[in-house]
């Protein structure tokens, strides 16, 4: 007998295949991005080429093109104080949803109506959204700030309640005989606790406010309160498209939520696994 075992063996072909496979449609999509952004337009006819000299001046003219810093302070409102709403009203309505979902139907309900909303596609909303908003006035920056607080809870509370679930119901019990109000319990006690999963929400809301094109493009019809994404479209003429500097703005726009996600990431898989444990 051999001291290694039939299921310690790696079947290299096949790994070597799949990292061959991965290394293609996640590096090759950032290689073209990148060779493309520091090309000159005549050197268009081979995108997979590199360029033979590098044109640093394609960020500049897309950063003025797009009126850079005015997009970017839209993008950064939208998304960081939809981040703030939603980590404060989605922890706390989860939790009590959780916590007496067992005890009343209302709240039963409630969960089973949050968690629906997430199988309802975007474009089916899309026409009556923009009617309700234009008819409110909630067609500009706050106003789609505080929809994405809106359309992200059903996600949200999916994963926070999952997560509250796995919290005994012992420590609320414990600092209601102290004299702790509901709110305390939550604030002082359960929310400290929820540090893993509230960072989980926190860099998926972001990357999902960040990147988002389709509500702001059927909301923000006014070109003060566009977004970075919406911006893009400069570079599109009637008989032309300027790829070189679309794709120097493309990097320009990525590169700030990379770099969030780059410090943040280790916090997904730690939020998501101790969710699912229950303990």
């Amino acid at each position: 007998m051999t001291g290694k075992k039939i299921g310690q063996k790696t079947n290299w072909p096949v790994t070597l295949l799949l990292f061959l496979i991965a290394a293609v449609f996640i590096f090759g999509p950032l290689y073209m991005t990148v060779v493309i952004a520091l090309k000159s337009p005549q050197e268009m006819a081979n995108v997979l080429a590199l360029p033979k000299s590098i044109q640093w001046d394609n960020f500049r003219k897309a950063w003025e093109m797009t009126e850079f810093p005015k997009k970017f302070a839209n993008t950064v409102f939208i998304t960081f104080v939809n981040l703030g709403f939603t980590i404060v009203t989605n922890a706390l309505a989860s939790y009590a949803i959780e916590r007496k979902r067992k005890k009343s139907r209302f709240f039963n309900l409630m969960y089973y109506y949050f968690i629906s909303a997430m199988f309802i596609p975007f474009n089916v909303l899309m026409l009556p959204l923009v009617n309700q908003a234009y008819r409110f006035h909630v067609d500009n920056v706050v106003g789609i700030t505080f929809l994405y607080v809106v359309f992200g809870m059903p996600m949200n509370t999916f994963l926070y309640t999952g997560y509250i679930r796995s919290i005994t119901e012992n420590l609320d019990e414990a600092a209601m005989i102290d004299g702790a109000s509901p709110i305390q319990i939550f604030f002082k006690i359960i929310f400290p606790i929820l540090k893993p999963m509230t960072a989980t929400v926190a860099i998926l809301s972001v990357m999902w406010t960040w990147n988002d094109f389709l509500m702001p493009l059927v909301l923000l019809s006014d070109k003060k309160y566009q977004t970075l994404q919406l911006a893009q479209f400069v570079f599109q003429g009637q008989f032309n498209t300027q790829y070189n500097l679309a794709f120097a703005s493309y990097l320009l726009v990525i590169l700030p939520v990379l770099i969030f996600y780059i410090i943040c990431q280790k916090w997904i898989i730690s939020g998501v696994v101790s969710g699912a444990v229950k303990q």
